[in-house]
């Protein structure tokens, strides 16, 4: 199938970009890579009236570690990520290159940019589980300014944020380092979407034992579910806490039955998942 009819501007900077949004109104979509939406225009999933293509615009393609975290700007790609060595960012987010060949395939990777998947805001997708995890600040660009949004609150549903339609995303922010990180997934081929993943980090203590359990799932409802493990905080970091862990992520869930597999075996997924996720991320 084709897309629907549509208008396509190019724009050059931030300014223009909100400019144009507020002009255009609800209808328009940003296309800063088009790795889901262009997909979703072909099925006619989605029917957006304009496209305002933001690739050109300069300056938004950086990640940028110090004293306060990370900064990644929102046109950065999947695969710039992936490739990227600087040891002040391997140091904290070594977890971001490292999950970001889980994305796709090379094609994907090498056009799609880590705004445009967290505006996309799939659930099951790499970049916004990670986000979750690594409490990610959202800054959005409009008329009226910026503001930074705790993508908690920025993330509504499945396809779903709060960004107003003369919003656009300038740079995503990871305030707190994560040196213990790890996500992985099951797919049904390499580069399928996720039936299930799951993203953890963990503090190692001197003593071995694990403090500040994390455990991020996607593929198992609307957003990014987020594993209650208080009662796992002190545990020694071992096989059998991270099967406990395991056991509590399937336990937390109410996944969706799809042809992909029934909510029984989203849960298995989930706790398998979160069992090898949280032995790489304590792994030396």
């Amino acid at each position: 199938m084709k897309p629907a009819p549509f208008t396509y501007h190019r724009t050059r900077s931030v300014a223009e970009t909100v400019a144009l949004l507020a002009e255009l109104g609800d209808g328009a979509k940003i296309l800063a890579g088009g790795q889901s939406l262009v997909p979703m225009m072909n099925f006619r999933l989605a029917r957006p009236s304009a496209l305002v293509d933001i690739t050109r615009i300069p300056g938004l393609d950086y990640l940028q570690a110090g004293p306060d975290g990370l900064r990644v700007g929102a046109l950065t790609r999947h695969r710039t990520i992936e490739l990227c060595r600087d040891p002040a960012v391997l140091d904290g987010f070594g977890v971001l290159p490292r999950s970001a060949r889980w994305i796709g395939h090379y094609p994907i990777r090498a056009r799609g940019t880590l705004g445009g998947s967290i505006a996309h805001a799939d659930p099951a997708a790499e970049w916004c589980l990670l986000a979750v995890l690594l409490d990610a600040q959202i800054q959005l660009t409009s008329p009226r300014g910026q503001r930074t949004v705790p993508v908690t609150e920025f993330f509504e549903g499945f396809y779903s944020t709060t960004a107003e339609p003369d919003e656009m995303i300038t740079e995503i922010r990871f305030p707190v380092a994560a040196r213990h990180a790890a996500l992985t997934e099951f797919a049904q081929r390499q580069g399928d979407f996720a039936v299930v993943a799951a993203a953890v980090s963990i503090d190692l203590a001197s003593d071995g034992s694990a403090h500040d359990i994390r455990v991020v799932l996607g593929g198992v409802g609307p957003l990014p579910h987020q594993i209650d493990t208080t009662d796992l905080s002190g545990q020694p970091a071992t096989t059998e806490t991270w099967r406990q862990a395991g056991q509590l992520a399937a336990g937390q869930i109410d996944p969706p039955a799809d042809g992909h597999g029934t909510a029984g075996y989203r849960k298995r997924l989930a706790a398998t998942l979160t069992e090898r996720a949280l032995a790489q991320a304590a792994a030396p």
